[in-house]
């Protein structure tokens, strides 16, 4: 039976279209999930939008349309994004399917009441609609959200539904300071037990009809609605089937793939409802950074938020892949530029990998090639590639595989087969361009398919640093075109 892996991104909020950044998570999550169905595991992965929350309603209320045409509208421009970035993924999970995904939240309130652990009081407080949370004054900078300081902090009160969360915080501490639920990079496990230093509190997970008539029903009252939380951290159940026993089969997840600004969600609220249900925790949950874009904070007022569609338009999938992989290291923010983005694909793409196909491929069509009964000279560090992969270091991946590329480009220069016609060299520089294709392909899955049906191999992890067993080779065409900004 093969090993299975589950893995999702966060369902991002349906009250915009999607940005730089929604690509780079995605694109994350999709390369692991692609690795991993590499190695032989059956994979599944899930993404989708969150479509319920006061942002969505106030959106939709403000464009003068129904809150279901808007989110749809946004819902389908994310789902068109999944399909020019060629994501693999099995499910796109939408909070407003009544069929799929309501009677699985419908359901986990029910096991959390039921269990003792939802109950109603009056609140008064801050909250920020940005954030989809009730806040703290030591929240604030200012009187203002830190990651929403254009947007009121408004202050309500209001008769809720609460969760019990701060019954569960010994447990998930615990869980997280042992890496039974583990948080990379380390830093952000750092920083979520500074959070919770002082411990979880209870949190919302109502909303009163009057003032949020958009989502949800509270079973048995008909005066509230579903706070965000219980809905949208269900549907990591309810893409696999749940309340169905079909879960099963995959869950617990493997690897829940977050934003910065996300993780004491994941982290906190979302195993504590998890405990209450006695289902187990995900195994690990990693974290990125924000990016900017040329050194600013992405805003719709400064008129600089990049869409990921028309990038693709204008360079193609793999090259928006391939920059989003190899130009941010995990965990940290980045700056996007586009002038970045078309250097990485002219001098590393079409440049150093590009030419050397083209070479090579002219070689063995001209002078043919012949195996070497010897060891295949260059062979590339699998194992710390496999180790690099656990980390979801992907930067470090792609410079490792260049650096190969860079030996490859040096031994065609200093054995110059063009002059020897050595078909021995030139069988090196096949075996060569196999590994790097078959290591390419989570990255850049479109060009690397093309690459490997011209020179008539399979994409199989079990073929790196093996033979090259193909007997012609025909000059190839160009993979990999340069670009302009």
């Amino acid at each position: 039976m093969k090993e299975k892996f589950y893995i999702t991104t966060t369902i991002p909020y349906a009250n915009a279209p999607p940005h730089i950044g929604h690509a780079l998570e995605f694109v994350q999550a999709d390369v692991l999930a692609r690795w991993n169905s590499l190695l032989g595991k059956e994979v599944f992965f899930l993404t989708g939008t969150d479509e319920h929350g006061t942002k969505n309603y106030q959106a939709a209320k403000k464009e003068g349309i129904s809150t279901l045409d808007f989110v749809t509208g946004n819902s389908n421009a994310f789902k068109e994004l999944t399909k020019k970035l060629n994501l693999s993924n099995n499910n796109f999970i939408r909070t407003t399917d009544k069929k799929n995904h309501w009677p699985g939240v419908i359901e986990m309130w029910k096991k959390l009441f039921e269990n003792g652990d939802i109950y109603e009081k009056e609140y008064e407080g801050f909250y920020c609609s940005g954030c989809e949370r009730f806040v703290t004054e030591k929240d604030l900078e200012k009187g203002k959200c830190p990651d929403h300081p254009k947007l009121e902090i408004q202050k309500i009160k209001e008769k809720n539904y609460f969760f019990k969360l701060s019954k569960y915080s010994g447990k998930i501490k615990s869980k997280v300071e042992s890496d039974e639920l583990k948080i990379y990079p380390k830093k952000w496990k750092n920083n979520f037990l500074g959070l919770m230093s002082e411990g979880l509190t209870d949190v919302s997970f109502s909303r009163d009809k009057k003032n949020l008539p958009w989502g949800i029903p509270v079973p048995d009252d008909k005066n509230q609605v579903m706070y965000v939380w219980c809905d949208a951290l269900t549907n990591y159940l309810t893409g696999i089937g749940y309340p169905d026993k079909k879960y099963e089969k995959f869950w617990p997840a493997d690897v829940h793939v977050v934003g910065k600004d996300m993780l004491r969600f994941h982290a906190g609220i979302w195993p504590g409802m998890l405990l209450s249900c006695g289902l187990a925790l995900p195994k690990k949950i990693i974290v990125h950074g924000f990016l900017t874009v040329d050194g600013k904070k992405m805003s719709k007022s400064i008129g600089n938020v990049i869409d990921p569609l028309k990038l693709i338009e204008k360079y193609g999938s793999d090259s928006l892949r391939y920059f989003l992989s190899r130009n941010f290291s995990f965990g940290e923010d980045g700056d996007f530029s586009e002038k970045s983005l078309v250097s990485r694909n002219n001098d590393e793409l079409a440049d150093k990998f590009g030419n050397l196909i083209s070479r090579v491929s002219t070689l063995a069509e001209k002078y043919g090639f012949e195996e070497d009964k010897k060891e295949i000279k260059f062979k590339i560090n699998l194992e710390k590639i496999k180790k690099l992969f656990q980390n979801s270091e992907l930067d470090k991946i792609l410079n490792e595989i260049f650096a190969y590329v860079d030996s490859l480009n040096e031994f065609i220069q200093k054995n110059k087969p063009w002059e020897t016609k050595d078909k021995k060299i030139i069988y090196e520089l096949l075996c060569g361009i196999k590994n790097v294709t078959i290591l390419l392909s989570p990255f850049i899955p479109e060009s690397m398919e093309k690459i490997a049906k011209h020179f008539g191999f399979n994409l199989d992890i079990n073929e790196v640093n093996k033979k090259f067993n193909q007997v012609l080779v025909k000059k190839s065409p160009v993979f990999f075109k340069k670009v302009l900004v």
